[in-house]
């Protein structure tokens, strides 16, 4: 662990516990160059996993949220900060969701925080995530659009 103060390469830990109900582990450090101490937690970090259409397993992976909201809201006008809000509230459903989620699962999320957000989008995610293959299911996605009052 490098010393916050000095940046020295080597400190010893001087006294460990269990902290916030055993979830982590407290510990005090002290730098073996200028012997300043310092308090240091580990945690455990929990990144779900996506299992892909395929069954294939993979790390779960906001980037790949940001790009597909880039791609269905490109050249859309969207309130400041309301791209980033939805990233996070979908982080925090899979997250609550547990260990495993699939594509389909996320998917639904995204679609659900679109449809207020911009309806443009939403049908252009749609598109992609529900495998539209022709203009039939364009027509029927914006039939139920409209039958839900938006």
């Amino acid at each position: 662990m490098q010393c916050p103060f000095c940046d020295a390469e080597d400190t010893r830990v001087v006294d460990s516990r269990p902290a916030e109900a055993g979830r982590a582990v407290r510990r005090r450090r002290e730098c073996t160059e200028c012997a300043t101490r310092f308090t240091t937690y580990e945690r455990m970090e929990s990144v779900p996993v996506v299992r892909k259409r395929d069954g294939t397993l993979e790390p779960f992976d906001t980037a790949k949220i940001h790009s597909g909201l880039a791609k269905a809201l490109a050249d859309r006008r969207v309130p400041a900060g309301a791209v980033e809000a939805l990233v996070r509230a979908v982080e925090a459903e899979v997250a609550d969701a547990g260990p495993e989620v699939t594509t389909d699962e996320i998917g639904r999320i995204v679609l659900a925080g679109l449809r207020p957000l911009d309806e443009v989008a939403y049908l252009r995610f749609a598109s992609v995530y529900k495998e539209f293959e022709g203009a039939g299911d364009f027509e029927r996605e914006m039939a139920a659009l409209e039958g839900d009052g938006s």
